[in-house]
């Protein structure tokens, strides 16, 4: 059986980071394994591309259970299948979350203590800061002409007294702004472009779907996986799984490493008791308001995508961070029972700190079988209130003066009932966490608990999802995995 020092499962956001930093130590052979193909579709590349990309081959198009507050619907989760997993198929917005989004993940996590690896992980355009670096692998811009629409909504945002912020990964979060990117010279800059480029030290094996970890006793020492239709088994002296908020979890339980009464229903053989694989899984809402336009939307702006203009803002006192992040787009995103005129815009109502947690199961020991997805939307109330809170910020901002000369009517929700429309309209912000997370599954070095030489990566270790975007803060996890891996060995 061939063998490395490490191997990593997921090329994503974390995985490629992670690996990308391993291999720069020389002496280290590192393997990454992804179970989707190489990022050759040109819609990757182009930040315009981004709604082509879903339900595509690149794309694992999960389903949720039905929602028990959303009238029993079932949401589509589009998920990264391909190098850069799904920093290749997001909205490119990066956003690190609020401070006290840290400082409550525990020992080691603090905002302070994780801004060095965020000021090293990026490569600013406005240059380096006490916030901000240069020279990291990972492009992000800040400044760009916006389309027109996207720029009145910010003024109409200023003008109902949310305050502008031209930096929200500065030192406050709080306000109205345009979206700091990852978009390099008119491209999407995935964590495939920015550490897996040409000439890395890291071997890749793009589709070779990870079936479970090959323990030892008490030890991780390998990953079996299935590549080009074969079997295959690899040695590893470290294993990193970064195989995303759904799939991590899942590789666990294939592998005897979770709930040990579910998994001996499935006819797993338990290897660890670890009751909170698969729980705590929660993720951001949206809700769309959408305008009709009173003359033509101009065509997006090349080089940038749809949505790049966004507030941060708190629906009600004695929060420590803002708890709604609406998004603008200058499009109509109508769903499946919608229609409208296509010059029409679209704020986003979303809600980025929800208390609603559910679960994420195995159906079967089948590594193919479909998971059962239960995020809970809008279980708590809580969740409920700062929703409806979040739509009617939306409209009074499609309201305001400064949008005169772009808004017309309203066309959604319009008149119909809010809380029936929220609930016939809720959809994913693409934000999942929480399924493996520090302190229940993984220790604050992010090792499994009860295995030795096995570590978890990747937005399934948050206790809580961060305040806004997760592909920075989920970036910012490999390379601090990367160190952690490297001081152990």
């Amino acid at each position: 059986m061939e063998s490395y020092d490490i191997v990593v499962v997921g090329a994503g956001s974390a995985g490629a980071a992670a690996a990308g930093r391993l291999a720069e130590r020389a002496d280290l052979r590192v393997l990454l394994l992804e179970a989707g193909g190489p990022d050759t579709n040109p819609d990757i590349h182009d930040p315009g591309g981004v709604f082509r990309l879903w339900g595509g081959a690149e794309d694992y198009d999960y389903l949720t259970a039905p929602q028990s507050h959303l009238g029993g619907r079932r949401l589509r989760w589009p998920r990264g299948r391909v190098l850069g997993g799904s920093s290749s198929l997001n909205g490119m917005i990066f956003v690190r979350g609020a401070p006290a989004d840290f400082d409550g993940w525990g020992p080691g996590w603090s905002y302070a203590e994780c801004l060095p690896y965020f000021r090293r992980l990026e490569n600013f355009s406005r240059g380096a800061s006490a916030y901000h670096g240069t020279g990291g692998p990972v492009r992000v811009v800040a400044d760009y002409e916006p389309h027109p629409v996207n720029a009145a909504i910010v003024e109409a945002a200023v003008e109902c007294g949310v305050p502008y912020n031209e930096d929200c990964n500065g030192e406050r979060q709080d306000g109205a702004g345009f979206c700091q990117l990852t978009v390099h010279r008119g491209r999407r800059h995935s964590t495939a472009a920015a550490y897996l480029g040409p000439g890395t030290p890291v071997e890749i094996r793009a589709g070779a779907r990870a079936r479970r970890l090959l323990l030892r006793g008490s030890r991780c020492v390998g990953v079996e996986f299935v590549w080009d239709g074969a079997l295959y088994q690899v040695g590893a002296g470290q294993v990193v799984v970064s195989a995303g908020t759904l799939e991590s979890p899942r590789l666990l339980m294939l592998s005897g490493l979770g709930p040990a009464q579910r998994l001996r229903g499935h006819g797993i053989g338990v290897a660890e008791d670890l009751p909170e694989v698969g729980r705590n899984l929660h993720d951001h809402a949206l809700v769309p308001v959408i305008v009709a336009a009173r003359r033509p939307v101009p065509p997006a702006v090349p080089g940038l995508p749809q949505m790049h203009s966004q507030l941060f803002w708190r629906s009600r006192a004695g929060l420590p961070a803002p708890d709604v992040q609406p998004l603008f787009f200058h499009v109509p995103l109508y769903d499946e029972t919608m229609s409208g005129p296509q010059d029409a815009f679209t704020l986003m109502a979303g809600i980025v700190r929800p208390e609603s947690r559910g679960a994420l199961e195995l159906t079967s020991a089948d590594p193919d079988a479909p998971l059962r997805i239960d995020p809970a939307y809008l279980r708590e109330p809580v969740d409920v209130a700062c929703m409806r809170a979040a739509v009617e910020l939306c409209r009074q901002i499609a309201r305001a003066g400064a949008l005169r000369d772009w808004a017309d009517k309203e066309l959604y929700p319009a008149a119909e009932d809010l809380p029936a429309y929220v609930e016939r309209t809720l959809v994913t912000y693409h934000h999942q966490a929480g399924t493996c997370a520090m302190g229940t599954v993984v220790d604050h070095r992010l090792r499994v608990l009860g295995i030795d030489g096995l570590r978890v990566a990747d937005a399934s270790v948050m206790p809580a999802v961060t305040s806004g975007n997760t592909n920075a803060p989920t970036i910012m996890i490999g390379e601090r995995c990367a160190d952690l891996v490297l001081e152990d060995l």
